[in-house]
């Protein structure tokens, strides 16, 4: 059958050439590529090139040349449907059943790529037009030129609300076909639909071969609640596997062997005019791992570039909780983190183009970066605390599924805790007292500050035998009692997945809530949790929470220490959930094929397993009541 091309595509965008060839042909890497011999003729001298940028092999040899599906085809004699379904398999795409109408879907996906590319012209023709004028306006106050405007394909969104309905509608496009692809806004308690995008400065989103599948629109109004909108997901678009200008930036990152990602879809057009067009950017959420597989894609150790604000240091922790588990050797990530309270187009405009590349200069290691999260802390004036970083962060090395990676990683943090003395933990500030959080960033001195010992509602079995519950209860009942943290950890909260049905409902709440309102107070949460039918939930998780930590759900509980709980908290439930995962990825890979590999990678996961379980139920031994009021 013929297979549709987005299917291809996908296939080889979740599995890059050197990992398949790399099964058969020992390949080193050789620059930008892989190299190694020929597995169509026999040699001593290696002419065989895999380019996982380019998706390709090349055997100079016997002139060979192909991509993931050609290579399984000459080397093991499959038919190309067999070498698509064995290569699907893998990257987990579900093929099409092969019927009549598989033809018709592609007619209808090409016919939604030209309905996408009309609608982008339309939004560049109004930004040129005369109500595009305060568009024009904003774009030239934050320094972007016409020229650069036309090079991104920038467009504007009327505010009116069947402009673009009436436009396509004139052009022969099906109502139907534009509430499908995110076009108009629509619903059961939507009459009429009405266009999506109104009164926003437009950005096409395009994919890997530069078609426009989506938009994102930045508000033009201060009164619009939401500054950036993304179109939905559709047929065309997934966010979670789609980054802003990887089409405009693969050149770039090909003949430099470098990738940036940055935060939004203007700081990807700054750093462009800085000089770096191989930036790219996620689309409106947190990194994903199909996002970071793209990344990897392009480069051994692409550079994440965060906002110097409280936002971009989540994000940076969030990356590194993503990260760790997938490094590889030779593939890892760089943290740069901007001055405090600026942005890539704001350091452009202050600093130029040497203040950018001064701050790229100045990116972190990840290991660097999982010290530094430690030392942010607090103070690490006894014996407890200090065992308690090291229990901590043990358990996050464990999570790092290469053995050979997660056995650097462990000696470099063992290093650096030796290199930990007393009495520089105490150094930390006057009297040993801590002297409030700041995030340091790349070229600062590290001040020696460490976190406290975890409570037990966080260690309990790292999240194994039913400890998951204790922990959710623990993160939901924390923001019960103290709702004002929302405003630091709301963002952060709103990514967990919980699995009691209870705690869900109430995160959900809590969630509303931190969106809703700058602030909340406990009055206000109490009163929607009641009338949410959740005020008995909100007893049990309590409950729960306090038969395990009483201090931290103290009303008057410090407040640095209840926020290293609930930090810590979290991390745990990250690194829980995804060992979890990866469990149960490798359990059910050795039930449909029971090989030696998938068995080893069972056993590995579970000994990481074990590994994090003994770390967090050493961390979970009662103090001293001596050490806790140190």
């Amino acid at each position: 059958m013929r297979y549709p091309s987005h299917i291809l595509e996908e296939i080889r965008a979740r599995l890059p050439a050197s990992s398949v060839v790399g099964r058969r042909v020992q390949l080193k890497k050789a620059g930008r590529e892989w190299r190694g011999l020929s597995p169509f003729n026999a040699e001593k001298t290696p002419s065989f090139y895999v380019n996982d940028q380019k998706q390709f092999y090349h055997c100079f040899s016997s002139s060979k040349h192909g991509d993931i599906f050609s290579f399984l085809m000459e080397t093991e004699g499959l038919s190309f449907p067999e070498a698509v379904e064995r290569l699907a398999g893998e990257a987990g795409v579900s093929l099409p059943a092969p019927t009549e109408d598989t033809r018709a879907s592609e007619t209808k996906r090409a016919g939604a790529i030209e309905v996408m590319e009309m609608a982008a012209r339309w939004f560049e023709e109004r930004l040129r037009a005369g109500r595009g004028s305060e568009a024009r306006a904003y774009l030239e106050r934050r320094g972007l030129k016409d020229e650069t405007q036309r090079a991104f394909r920038l467009g504007y969104a009327p505010n009116d609300r069947y402009a673009l309905r009436d436009h396509l509608a004139g052009q022969g496009v099906d109502k139907a076909l534009m509430l499908e692809l995110g076009l108009l806004a629509g619903g059961e308690d939507v009459s009429v639909p009405y266009d999506y995008f109104r009164d926003r400065v437009m950005f096409p989103i395009t994919d890997t071969r530069g078609r426009v599948v989506a938009f994102g629109g930045r508000a033009l109004s201060k009164e619009v609640r939401a500054k950036y909108l993304n179109s939905p997901e559709t047929p065309l678009f997934h966010k979670g596997r789609t980054l802003y200008n990887l089409h405009g930036a693969r050149k770039a990152a090909h003949e430099r062997s470098s990738i940036i990602a940055v935060e939004g879809y203007v700081d990807v057009i700054a750093m462009t005019l800085a000089g770096h067009p191989e930036t790219v950017a996620p689309l409106g959420t947190a990194l994903t791992e199909e996002q970071l597989a793209l990344l990897w894609r392009h480069a051994d150790e692409p550079i994440l570039c965060f906002d110097g604000d409280k936002a971009g240091q989540r994000a940076a922790f969030r990356a590194l909780d993503l990260a760790l588990p997938l490094l590889e050797p030779g593939r890892s990530l760089r943290i740069a983190l901007l001055p405090g309270g600026q942005d890539p187009d704001d350091l452009l405009r202050s600093g130029g183009a040497t203040a950018i590349d001064q701050v790229l200069h100045a990116a972190v290691p990840l290991s660097e970066l999982l010290w530094r999260r430690a030392l942010e802390s607090g103070s690490a004036d006894t014996p407890e605390r200090r065992a308690g970083l090291t229990q901590t962060l043990r358990a996050t090395v464990a999570t790092i599924r290469d053995e050979t990676v997660r056995r650097y990683y462990r000696d470099d943090i063992e290093e650096r805790l030796r290199t930990l003395s007393p009495r520089a933990a105490r150094a930390s500030g006057p009297g040993g007292k801590s002297q409030g959080r700041r995030f340091v960033r790349p070229g600062e001195p590290v001040s020696p500050r460490i976190t406290g010992s975890p409570s037990a509602s966080m260690t309990a079995s790292a999240g194994f035998s039913g400890a998951a519950p204790v922990r959710e209860a623990v993160i939901a009942g924390t923001l019960l009692v103290h709702p004002e943290m929302l405003v630091e950890f709301g963002d952060e909260v709103a990514e967990l997945d919980f699995e009691d049905s209870d705690a869900r409902a109430v995160l959900s709440v809590l969630v509303a809530c931190a969106a809703e309102n700058s602030q909340t107070d406990v009055e206000m949460l109490q009163n929607r949790i009641t009338r949410s039918g959740l005020a008995e939930a909100a007893e049990r998780i309590l409950t729960l929470a306090r038969s395990r930590d009483r201090i931290t759900l103290s009303p008057h509980a410090d407040p640095q220490q209840r926020a290293d709980a609930l930090r810590q908290a979290m991390i745990l439930h990250r690194q829980a959930g995804a060992l979890h995962s990866e469990l149960r990825q490798a359990r059910q890979a050795f039930e449909n094929d029971p090989t030696d590999a998938g068995w080893a990678w069972l056993c590995e996961v579970k000994a990481r397993l074990e590994t994090v379980i003994a770390a967090e139920a050493e961390a979970d031994k009662p103090v001293s009541s001596d050490s806790t009021a140190a």
